[in-house]
């Protein structure tokens, strides 16, 4: 394949994710949008967390795998906070990522510490 056919190849994929990336920001899900905006921003979590570090941002890689996987969402303000800044990193419309939140969900789908959560019931861990 020529040079030229390899780089419309290219061309044509930068297109369709950023047609991808456009209409996941408008319809969702959250995880799905955000996992899309960092594909098309070209940045790891780990440079992500630096730029929001840099911005007085205190998150950490896991959490931010834990958003763009769907395992949970930012739903705290200092939470919301990130975010804001994140969009802003990311370079998509201010937000564009927030309002794919929608209603808190609860306790339940908040990112927590491993074993947070747990309730003791007659002596064994039942993990609700």
């Amino acid at each position: 394949m020529t040079m030229t056919g390899q780089r419309t190849h290219t061309i044509d994929r930068g297109v369709a994710e950023g047609r991808e990336l456009r209409r996941l920001l408008e319809t969702g899900p959250f995880a799905d949008a955000l996992r899309a905006a960092i594909r098309a921003r070209g940045l790891g979590l780990d440079r992500i967390r630096y730029r929001l570090r840099g911005r007085g941002c205190s998150v950490s890689l896991a959490t931010l795998s834990h958003w763009q996987s769907g395992r949970c969402r930012p739903e705290r303000p200092e939470s919301l906070l990130v975010l804001k800044n994140l969009e802003d990193i990311l370079g998509v419309p201010p937000e564009s990522l927030s309002r794919l939140l929608g209603p808190p969900r609860g306790r339940a789908a908040r990112c927590t510490v491993p074993g947070e959560g747990l309730v003791m019931k007659r002596g064994r861990d039942t993990g609700t």
